[in-house]
């Protein structure tokens, strides 16, 4: 009995040690960034079915559970809040665009187009707030929002135009021309899904409806491509 109470003790003790450091006071730091998420979140939820210009920093505040004067602590403005929505919302994008067209190098694109737009609508179903929030407010009312969206997709397109850049058939292809082909290719995934976030866009046979037009899209792209001629006229 006695010799088996020592390792008993010892978990025990362990058992209180550990649940001594979970009681451990929060660092400022710590409740600082809780608080900045709680501030990112709450916006996020309210977004949800409304524009960013209709939201009020006290309403924002209140919802994270603190007073309007300590919103300064962590933005500048309610403008700065909506700036870093779009950036965090965007890293969910690029994070998608990236796994999209990381086989845009090899010499069959088509493949590649449907690929993803199937990415895309997998990672649309589970981040829908953001792709909402990114959808309304690219038009919306709040100026460094749109701008701040529209310099996130600018560099989109130069990322993609490095990649296509990568493919044997494009290597002459100037900077300029390559850009304006990926632009035409992200605008084309955006749009599709804005309709399928879109009310009136709901069910198998009209998302399948949109998919299969994205597609027809980002396969005309693909096929001028092959016959663009830079030095031609237009």
């Amino acid at each position: 009995m006695n010799k088996a109470d020592p390792p008993r003790d010892r978990q025990r003790a362990g058992r209180s040690k550990g649940a001594e450091r979970a009681r451990e006071p929060e660092s400022r730091a710590e409740k600082k960034n809780r608080t900045r998420q709680a501030l990112l979140d709450t916006t996020m939820e309210l977004v949800a079915d409304r524009s960013f210009s209709g939201l009020s920093l006290r309403e924002v505040a209140r919802g994270a559970g603190i007073v309007p004067t300590a919103f300064y602590r962590h933005f500048t403005s309610m403008e700065d809040l909506g700036v870093t929505l779009v950036e965090d919302s965007m890293r969910v994008l690029r994070r998608t665009l990236r796994e999209g067209r990381r086989d845009l190098a090899a010499r069959n694109a088509l493949p590649t187009a449907t690929n993803s737009l199937e990415i895309l609508l997998d990672h649309m179903r589970d981040n829908e707030a953001q792709f909402r929030f990114l959808v309304r407010e690219q038009h919306g009312g709040v100026p460094e929002i749109r701008r701040a969206i529209d310099t996130e997709l600018r560099l989109f397109a130069k990322e993609l135009a490095i990649d296509l850049a990568r493919v044997p058939d494009l290597a002459k292809w100037g900077a300029g021309d390559l850009e304006l082909a990926a632009d035409l290719i992200v605008t084309i995934m955006l749009t599709a899904v804005a309709d399928l976030l879109d009310g009136e866009y709901r069910g198998a046979a009209v998302e399948s409806e949109v998919l299969d037009r994205a597609k027809r899209q980002l396969v005309l792209v693909f096929l001028g491509m092959n016959d663009w001629d830079a030095t031609r006229n237009v």
